[in-house]
């Protein structure tokens, strides 16, 4: 209980915020609510809303997920990109080595075990003979990251509609 996905009024999410806020802006006619928790009333015949879309289109300017460490394990799932082990201590590992040009970019780095990443070595993944299970690409936005994540613990799978990617 406690968070609420807010969208715009064209449907694009926009961020999360508590069911407080949600609520007040419903109160005051700036949203109206999509998706209810029905297990949640917050009194009689009021469901916790989990959507919400404003009324009026806000502009937003364009924000991208900053390159980290933990962003990179995040996007690939906390997995090794080359044997799939989730158990293992992940490390970056770069695509294209650093000493062959590559860059620090999201389409070059990658989560990879420490074995992997040895066995890799300064090699491509072809020349290696250890093909990438997901091409690494860039993430939407920071807000689609973290709802993409609300959405696959479980959460809030009602928010899947809504969210590209998800």
């Amino acid at each position: 209980m406690g968070q609420v996905l807010v969208l715009n009024a064209s449907y694009e999410p926009l961020n999360i915020t508590t069911w407080r806020r949600a609520m007040v802006m419903m109160i005051k006619g700036k949203a109206e609510s999509l998706e209810q928790d029905p297990t949640h009333e917050i009194r009689q015949g009021t469901l916790l809303p989990t959507v919400i879309r404003l009324r009026q289109y806000v502009r937003v300017p364009f924000r991208q997920l900053p390159l980290t460490r933990r962003n990179v394990f995040h996007r690939d799932g906390h997995s090794c990109q080359y044997c799939g082990c989730r158990d293992k201590q992940l490390s970056i590992d770069h695509v294209i080595p650093r000493s062959r040009g590559g860059d620090d970019t999201w389409e070059n780095v990658t989560a990879a075990c420490l074995s992997c990443n040895v066995r890799k070595g300064n090699r491509t993944p072809k020349e290696a003979g250890m093909p990438l299970r997901r091409e690494p690409r860039r993430p939407l936005s920071s807000l689609s990251f973290e709802a993409t994540r609300q959405i696959h613990s479980g959460k809030h799978s009602e928010w899947a509609k809504y969210v590209i990617g998800a």
